[in-house]
């Protein structure tokens, strides 16, 4: 009888295991398709980025998953990357990725922000990793192949902090966010609390805008700007 309930555990705990493995896959999927693959794959975004939930299931790569499936990934992902809501017009269920888009998206509903107005951080933190520091350094941060370049409030595990940075990130950049306002860049909020800028005309955040850097892992310690 032990033994029986012994081995029942197990088997729940493997297969809670293989629910969130197989969670993870969609989020990762659904991540790429919503952010750079939709057309690609044939699949129609419209300019407010969002596409319908029963286009996706019916493609071949998420024909295993439900419904169900997704709206369970899109209320547990701790960076809450997604959005789901049904059309105003036809009720039918819509899905897009918050921010992070390689592909022009021009109505994400993203807020401005404003020098001097009460959500106008004084500093915002780019994640990076210690090998581009090198580059970083010496030409600024780049949007590369995205729209924006991603900003957190402040550094993962802060209060308010949700998402703007990978957790496997060694290299934190921070940026002086009134300044760069001030040379007219522009920044924005998007829904789940990133802040996005498109940088200067070249897409870059200059090093002027550093006003420090911080090696992250294994121990912190502040890096010098120049």
């Amino acid at each position: 009888m032990d033994s029986t309930k012994r081995g029942g555990k197990r088997g729940g705990k493997g297969h809670r295991s293989a629910e969130q493995d197989r969670d993870v896959r969609l989020s990762k999927s659904m991540t790429y398709v919503l952010r750079h693959g939709a057309r690609n794959m044939g699949l129609h975004m419209g300019t407010d980025g969002f596409l319908f939930l029963e286009d996706l299931l019916a493609h071949s790569q998420f024909r295993s998953y439900t419904i169900e499936d997704v709206k369970r990934v899109v209320a547990t992902n701790d960076k809450q990357r997604f959005k789901l809501l049904s059309h105003p017009e036809n009720g039918r269920l819509q899905i897009r990725a918050n921010q992070g888009h390689s592909v022009q998206v021009t109505d994400l509903e993203l807020k401005p922000v404003l020098a001097g107005s009460p959500d106008c951080p004084v500093e915002a933190v780019h994640g990076s990793y210690l090998h581009n520091w090198s580059a970083i350094k010496q030409q600024g941060l780049s949007r590369m192949s995205r729209t924006h370049i991603h900003l957190a409030p402040g550094l993962p595990g802060e209060e308010g902090v949700i998402s703007g940075m990978r957790g496997n990130c060694d290299l934190a950049v921070f940026i002086d966010v009134s300044k760069a306002l001030a040379d007219g860049i522009e920044f924005f909020w998007s829904e789940n609390g990133v802040l996005l800028t498109a940088g200067n005309a070249e897409g870059k955040l200059l090093p002027k805008y550093f006003t420090q850097a911080v090696r992250l892992k294994p121990t912190r310690c502040l890096l010098p700007l120049e």
